[in-house]
């Protein structure tokens, strides 16, 4: 049975960030996730993660002006030592909310720049960045996101994940697999989870087109949790969709999961 996770980035989008995770709760969501926790002190954060009685599932590393355009910063070589900066407040906060698991949004390639060059510095903040959070005990993960909602992201394909996961060489780096980002860049979702199984610590969930509930779209969600049952995945389902007409009144499709 699948545990779902709140993503409160595209959730309950109505509410101010910390009363969402009441919210979550009632509504029968297990753990939370989004893309940041740091416009809040942390001690705010943990009362009110511990006020709702749900667990923290994940969040992301600080990823450059994410309001001004930017999606992550670790491929950029002018920013190693912001980004380095930024490992040490998320584990930080990662401590705070007993979170397992933080992500590494990898960035935009900057035009003209040599792709070597980007993967070079990728890879050692990477090994740099697990490292550290081996020693926090927290899993390290980079995702693959699709390119026709971030044009020019430099991480954007599993079999790209996987050659970044070798060359770092690390036991503590891991892919988030989102379906709907793979739906769009290649398909095949079950197979490609299955043989990556091993490789891939957390999933994310939307439909497509229009990034909306499960059960808007293409993609046959009743399957992919089934299967996900039958490979044995026992991690989060993030849940990181636009609702269509308000979250809880899009949460038909989970109830039967609830029962």
């Amino acid at each position: 049975m699948p545990k779902f996770s709140a993503n409160l980035s595209f959730l309950y989008q109505e509410l101010p960030f910390l009363d969402r995770f009441a919210a979550a709760e009632k509504d029968g969501f297990c753990a939370l996730e989004y893309l940041g926790p740091y416009a809040e002190p942390k001690e705010k954060v943990a009362d009110a993660l511990k006020a709702s009685g749900l667990k923290q599932a994940l969040f992301n590393v600080p990823s450059g002006d994410w309001a001004g355009g930017e999606r992550g910063i670790a491929c950029l070589p002018d920013r190693i030592d912001e980004f380095r900066h930024g490992v040490t407040l998320a584990l930080d906060y990662a401590k705070a909310l007993d979170c397992p698991q933080v992500n590494v949004i990898s960035g935009l390639a900057p035009k003209g720049a040599d792709p070597q060059v980007l993967e070079k510095v990728l890879v050692d903040n990477l090994k740099y960045a697990a490292a550290r959070a081996a020693d926090a005990g927290v899993k390290l993960l980079i995702e693959p996101i699709n390119l026709r909602d971030i044009p020019g992201f430099f991480l954007s394909t599993t079999e790209h994940a996987e050659r970044i996961l070798d060359k770092v060489g690390s036991e503590n780096l891991y892919i988030q697999y989102d379906f709907y980002h793979m739906q769009i860049m290649q398909g095949d979702l079950i197979p490609t989870f299955t043989r990556l199984r091993d490789r891939i610590a957390h999933v994310q969930i939307a439909d497509n087109p229009g990034r909306n509930e499960p059960g808007s779209g293409e993609i046959n969600y009743r399957f992919i949790f089934s299967e996900l049952d039958r490979l044995g995945y026992d991690g989060w389902v993030g849940c990181e969709y636009k609702p269509k007409a308000g979250t809880s009144e899009g949460l038909g499709w989970m109830k039967p999961y609830l029962e």
